[in-house]
């Protein structure tokens, strides 16, 4: 999956955000764009849809999560600290999120 790269402390994933949805939850893989959907309950105002992520992800992956790019955009990269691209498809794999 291109939308998950190895840094030098952890991961960065590329995703594409749709607000205002009834539950955070990772939809699948968008091939074309190269990036991880994520669905979130948050609206886009005052950073909460950012803070949303940071939660969720924190909590999927009981690591620091931060976003590197995209903080006024629908589409984000986030940097997962202290993590690896196999331990994180895991994750994916048990949420049965289809990547492939």
């Amino acid at each position: 999956m291109h939308a998950v790269r190895i840094s030098p402390d952890g991961i960065t994933v590329k995703i594409e955000v749709s607000p205002k949805s009834d539950k955070f939850k990772i939809t699948g893989y968008n091939e074309w764009r190269q990036t991880l959907e994520v669905k979130i309950k948050s609206v886009p105002t005052k950073g909460k849809a950012n803070k949303e992520l940071i939660t969720e992800f924190s909590k999927l992956t009981n690591r620091p999560v931060e976003i590197i790019s995209g903080q006024k955009s629908r589409m984000k990269t986030i940097k997962i600290s202290s993590i690896d691209d196999e331990s994180f498809l895991k994750i994916l794999k048990q949420l049965n999120v289809d990547f492939e």
